[in-house]
């Protein structure tokens, strides 16, 4: 029986008021092997060459992909690629004397999956939930939102940058909490924070002028 937890959700606007949403618990995670294994006893086919038609589905819908068209599996979803940037490149701009990417600094980045219905009506129907006995971990309120903004500056003082794992150590905060509030800081005028770098590489540093 699959158990839930309660999590609370960043009060961001710090209006004092607790929002919770339910989050199943991962007891773990099933392979590709373990998946045919199920298969092969719902059919005829045997384990191997369930698990070998697995395999070459992936390599199928990643050729499908490639060639610029979605992927339909009824009963699973839509899969369709995302393209990304390059990490040593800049986003194209839209003036007329702007930088302009080509495809060599084009990749696909992702892949957007859109569930079927029929999916999530079959998987509620196999889940018998139950909370769980454990509380969840939540972020530290030992500081204000103002209270933490200033913990930021002042470390900016001192240090280059501020990554989002100095950011949990300074004020408490949990994953999620840190970087959604980080990603506040910076994109609020006045804060004296701002981004520097991309993706894995990106921190924060004190804006220019402050």
């Amino acid at each position: 029986m699959p158990h839930y937890i309660m999590k609370e959700m960043p009060d961001m606007q710090d209006t004092g008021e607790q929002t919770t949403y339910p989050q199943m618990v991962m007891t773990g995670q099933t392979s590709t092997r373990e998946l045919a294994e199920y298969i092969a006893m719902k059919c005829a086919f045997s384990k191997g060459v369930t698990e070998g038609v697995i395999c070459e589905l992936g390599e199928a819908l990643a050729h499908e992909m490639g060639m610029g068209r979605s992927v339909k599996i009824e009963g699973l979803g839509i899969f369709t690629p995302a393209l990304a940037l390059r990490p040593d490149k800049e986003r194209e701009g839209m003036g007329e004397n702007a930088t302009k990417r080509n495809a060599q600094s084009i990749r696909v980045g992702g892949v957007n999956f859109r569930v079927d219905k029929d999916l999530i009506r079959e998987t509620n129907g196999w889940c018998d939930l139950k909370r769980a006995p454990w509380k969840p971990v939540r972020s530290s309120r030992k500081y204000t939102a103002e209270q933490r903004l200033a913990l930021a500056k002042a470390y900016l003082e001192e240090y280059p940058y501020l990554t989002v794992s100095d950011y949990r150590q300074l004020t408490g905060l949990l994953q999620t909490a840190a970087t959604t509030e980080l990603r506040k800081w910076a994109h609020t005028s006045g804060t004296g924070i701002e981004t520097s770098g991309r993706g894995n590489h990106k921190v924060y540093v004190k804006s220019e002028g402050n």
